[in-house]
């Protein structure tokens, strides 16, 4: 595991060095690069000769930083950061969740470079649209006294810490009220079970990008992890589609 700089916050990353087009994995909300996703496109790529870049955003996995400090711009700062100083040449972005979203943002920065985008349940404008739009009276009033809400999660023990911050600040960023100028090939996964983000997320996100080659899976019995055996197999086969002959 190395580490880079993004602005005065310290990532860490681990690389893979390997014939292009380059794929980047962006992990989702108070998730980390040692995640299942991550570890299959790790083995992949290597399998391939595929050059390959995962990391943790600040405040996340063993970057520096406090999550509570973090907001969408500055994670999707993190990602320029990787993208930058890490690669070179064509991309694919690989974004699980809310790693969809910051996935989008970046291809929107670099859009000249990214050859293909791969979304898993990705969750455009969720601090938005999945979050503050759905609180109650009661919730929003928390935030408001407070500045953080602690909501349960069904990933692990530790409620999600939601902040006041991260919801306005993440209105910055929002995707789905416009086009999105990408033309790039997308591949789009859902889960019809998904219970986190709706399965109409990914139809609305086609219809917004400007890019005629744009494809939804439907995984029937779906979660939002995405992460059986046959998801698996299933990310690696659009990655590889999606690079085409590698240089």
């Amino acid at each position: 595991m190395d580490y880079i700089i993004s602005g005065d916050r310290k990532l860490a990353y681990e690389q893979i060095l390997g014939k292009s087009p380059t794929v980047v994995f962006f992990s989702g909300f108070m998730s980390d690069m040692t995640g299942t996703k991550a570890e299959t496109l790790d083995k992949f790529c290597q399998s391939r000769g595929q050059a390959y870049v995962r990391f943790d955003y600040s405040g996340h996995g063993k970057s520096s930083g406090d999550f509570m400090d973090g907001t969408i711009g500055a994670w999707k700062e993190d990602g320029l950061a990787v993208i930058d100083q890490l690669t070179e040449g064509d991309l694919i972005l690989v974004g699980s969740s809310m790693g969809g979203w910051i996935a989008l943002l970046c291809a929107l920065e670099r859009k000249r470079r990214v050859r293909g985008i791969v979304g898993l349940a990705a969750a455009p404008d969720f601090t938005k649209e999945l979050c503050w739009d759905r609180y109650s009276d009661e919730i929003k009033a928390i935030l408001k006294r407070d500045g953080v809400y602690y909501e349960a999660c069904d990933y692990g023990d530790d409620p999600y810490p939601m902040t006041m911050t991260l919801l306005q600040e993440g209105n910055n960023h929002l995707l789905l009220a416009k086009p999105i100028d990408l033309d790039c090939p997308v591949r789009l996964i859902q889960g019809m079970k998904d219970p986190d983000v709706p399965s109409i997320t990914a139809q609305r996100l086609c219809d917004k990008l400007s890019s005629e080659d744009v494809v939804i899976t439907y995984v029937k019995n779906g979660d939002h992890r995405l992460s059986t055996e046959t998801d698996l197999k299933r990310l690696c086969q659009l990655v590889k589609e999606i690079s085409g002959a590698l240089s």
